[in-house]
């Protein structure tokens, strides 16, 4: 693999982990929505990381196809937790039922913290990563002046 492709590995990272951040703090930001749009409380999302796995990837990595999309990690899919709502005795709230429970989303907040806190150190790694490569470049480029 060139200096290039690992460049767009290192970049297919950094779009994984700022995604991974965005979905954690949207799962900080609603853990005390009890009503969305459609009238149900809040579901935790999570991000589902794909990494390039295809022979043509593998192709790639060995340098004996051209032209195909180098390797790297990706998102496959934001999905919905299926875990049940957490219900909590409130019946002065609003979004109580009959009998006085508020249905609040199953989110942690600790859990939440250390997703985000690994997902911003992840991308800190992969902007280490391509700032090297960077550096790699320049100074092959300085050899040939």
């Amino acid at each position: 693999m060139n200096l290039f492709g690992v460049m767009s590995l290192s970049g297919s990272g950094l779009a994984v982990q700022r995604q991974r951040a965005e979905v954690s703090a949207a799962n900080m930001a609603n853990a005390e929505t009890t009503r969305t749009e459609d009238g149900t409380p809040y579901q935790r999302r999570q991000v589902l990381v794909q990494a390039d796995t295809s022979f043509a990837g593998a192709l790639q990595r060995s340098g004996l196809a051209h032209g195909s999309q180098a390797p790297g990690a990706s998102v496959a899919a934001v999905t919905n937790s299926t875990a049940p709502p957490i219900l909590r005795f409130d019946p002065s709230h609003p979004d109580a039922d009959a009998n006085g429970y508020v249905a609040y989303p199953d989110i942690n907040p600790i859990t939440e913290m250390v997703d985000l806190v690994g997902a911003s150190r992840a991308y800190s790694l992969n902007a280490g990563a391509l700032q090297a490569e960077k550096g790699m470049l320049t100074a092959s480029l300085e050899l040939l002046k």
